[in-house]
């Protein structure tokens, strides 16, 4: 029990820390680290184990936050000084998790569905990452409808939150958003964050269900679209190929990544 407790706040705190790193996302650190499944379960059907999700949600969340406020500004810093390095430490931890979504999507022999829905996931990442900045951004009027319109970019930012491959910041850059939810935050602008909060819980409930639905009736096709989005991520975060001394120093993390990764998943199959 102890173990379990340790490992979910410990996954929390990876998760929270990496969320702001630049081309991963929560979805996908979750994902990579086993602990996708409980999450969307525990939220989608909530109402059905309340006990037992409260508490692991409380543990997760409280990790998440702990990872936000102690990690989330070390990495970003780390990635300005050492971006080489650090991008390949993350290529590494996705790696890692790749074999856990395989095993998720139970390929028990090779089809033309496995390099196809794979594709279209991938292809769905890459396409996203491609529009403009600003894209749907719209000017919404003080009152109504500046509510209505700030509870739909809450609604919007939850399917990046809960969906691999997909930044919670790229999403609100897209939709003009993104300083003004910055500012919000730092101000703690209630008119702001209440709408934006109301829209983000309601997406992720939407989200977590229709994901929890598509992944008993069919397993296969969902884990190899996220795989698809997982792949996504990696080609977006990518750094390009080191040189001389970096060379052997980016190896050695993307190792680093890779081991951490499995030996949580493993820990994650014995909890």
């Amino acid at each position: 029990m102890r173990n379990h407790v340790v490992l979910t706040v410990a996954k929390g705190l990876i998760v929270g820390g990496t969320m702001l790193v630049p081309g991963v996302s929560g979805g996908t650190m979750a994902m990579i680290l086993g602990i996708y499944d409980r999450l969307v379960t525990s939220v989608s059907s909530f109402m059905k184990h309340k006990r037992q999700s409260l508490f692991f949600l409380a543990l997760f969340s409280a990790g998440g936050l702990a990872g936000m406020l102690l990690f989330a500004n070390p990495l970003l810093a780390l990635i300005e000084a050492y971006p080489m390095p650090t991008l390949y430490f993350f290529l590494g931890a996705v790696a890692g998790g790749i074999p856990v979504i395989l095993k998720q999507a139970r390929i028990e022999r090779f089809s033309w569905k496995v390099p196809l829905y794979t594709i279209l996931g991938l292809l769905a990442i890459l396409l996203f990452t491609k529009l403009p900045m600003g894209t749907f951004q719209a000017e919404a009027d003080r009152g109504f409808v500046q509510i209505l319109f700030l509870a739909a970019v809450g609604f919007i930012a939850a399917v990046g939150l809960v969906l691999p491959g997909i930044s919670v910041s790229y999403l609100l850059l897209l939709m003009g958003q993104y300083d003004v939810t910055m500012k919000a935050i730092s101000d703690f602008d209630l008119p702001i964050l209440m709408p934006l909060a109301v829209g983000l819980l309601i997406g992720i409930v939407l989200t977590t269900k229709a994901l929890e639905r598509a992944m008993k009736r069919y397993p296969q096709t969902t884990y190899l679209i996220i795989f698809g989005f997982v792949a996504g991520s990696i080609v977006e975060v990518f750094p390009g190929v080191p040189a001389g001394s970096t060379l052997l120093l980016c190896l050695g993390l993307l190792a680093a990544g890779f081991c951490l990764v499995r030996l949580l998943s493993r820990q994650e199959m014995k909890a």
